[in-house]
Formats: C-alpha cells, sequence, structure tokens
C-alpha cells in the first residue's frame, strides 16, 4: 500500500507541495491536544443534547437523507460553536489563506461541521465535489478519537492513481485531499468521531 507525505500547520510550502505531487498529505499534530480534547467535548456535548442530525448526500434539489450510503450524524460548525470550535476554524481560515498564496487556488471560504459515526456506520465511496458544482476544491478531515487500534476499523480509504491508501482516525491526526479524489469511510467497531472541512472557490 502507498503512503503519504507529511507535513505540520506551520509549514504551508510542504503541504501544498505534496497536494501538488500526490493530491493528498496527512497533517501532523493537528488539531494540538487541548483543542483537540475540547473539540472532542463539545461533540459529545452535543451529541446529549440531541442536537445532531443525520447527514444527507447531495445538494440543492438532489438533497436527500440515505442512510445505507452515508451513516453519520452532523452539526455545523458556526461562531456560536464554542471556543475551541472558534479557535479550529481561525486556523483552517489560516490554511485557506496559506494553500492561496502557494496554489492560487482561489479558495474564498471554509466550512466544517461535526460528525459522528456510530458503530458500524459507513459513508459509501464518493467524491466530495459534487458533478454540477466545482466549489469545493480541498477536503480536510481531522480526527478526534483517543486510544484508537487499527484493528477497530473506522479508516478513511482514498482511492488514489497509485493505489489506495487508508488513513486510522487517529487523535491529532488530520488528512487535507483534492475534493476530487474518491473516498469512503470504512465501518469501525467503536464510535468514531472527527471534524470534516471544505475549502470552496466561487464555482466556476
Amino acid at each position: 500500500m502507498p503512503s503519504l507525505p507529511v507535513a505540520v500547520l506551520h509549514d504551508p510550502a510542504t503541504l501544498a507541495g505534496a497536494l501538488s505531487e500526490h493530491g493528498a498529505c496527512l497533517l501532523s499534530d493537528f488539531p494540538a491536544p487541548r483543542v483537540g480534547r475540547a473539540l472532542h467535548d463539545a461533540l459529545k456535548q452535543r451529541q446529549v443534547a440531541g442536537t445532531l442530525r443525520a447527514a444527507e448526500v447531495g445538494h440543492g434539489k438532489q438533497h436527500h437523507l440515505r442512510i445505507a450510503i452515508r451513516g453519520d450524524d452532523t452539526q455545523w460548525l458556526d461562531g456560536d460553536s464554542g471556543l475551541a470550535a472558534a479557535s479550529f476554524l481561525s486556523s483552517l481560515q489560516a490554511l485557506r489563506v496559506a494553500m492561496n498564496q502557494h496554489l492560487f487556488l482561489g479558495l474564498e471560504e471554509e466550512e466544517a461541521h461535526f460528525a459522528c459515526y456510530p458503530v458500524g456506520a459507513r459513508y459509501h465511496r464518493h467524491r466530495d465535489q459534487f458533478h454540477d458544482s466545482d466549489a469545493r476544491v480541498l477536503s480536510l478531515v481531522s480526527y478526534l478519537n483517543h486510544d484508537w487500534r487499527q484493528d477497530q476499523g473506522g479508516a478513511l480509504r482514498l482511492h488514489l492513481p497509485q493505489g489506495s491508501i487508508d488513513v486510522f482516525p487517529h487523535a491529532g491526526t488530520s488528512i487535507v485531499f483534492s475534493s476530487e479524489i474518491e473516498h469512503e469511510v470504512l465501518p469501525a467497531t467503536r464510535e468514531r468521531s472527527s471534524i470534516a472541512a471544505w475549502f470552496r472557490r466561487r464555482p466556476r
């Protein structure tokens, strides 16, 4: 199985080079442990409060609930999501600016949501960039699961030209990849928590 390059948040040049060459790159130590724990706690609070909602597939008039395709529960992050979410969104904004400087992508905004996959839930193979819109350019997934073991499953499987790559959802690990790349979330034997984010440009 091929491997992915690894970058850190304060070295955007390495991340940009890896994205340009491979289409995907691991981002280590992001979010930072303190922020990651706070984000995990915030997600759990929303789960207990019942504010997470079953995710849908598609967009616009093609937006449908399809649990057989996608089994996670989500809630969007915004200015009212708490200090940890605000810190995370600020980091995404800085990353968007850096990727524009290095790759000239014309990214104008970022969006992100909490995602919680129950035991056995999955997300079948798909692209984040919709067929009728190229607004989503880069995708990012950050994991919030402490003490995750690979035998518990739950990997994000990227289908790259050089072969498939599995990224396991360990806390403190993120992955950035082109929104055109097909990928899937494999089922796990324990609940799986993450944040999914997208960097968007004006649709062409």
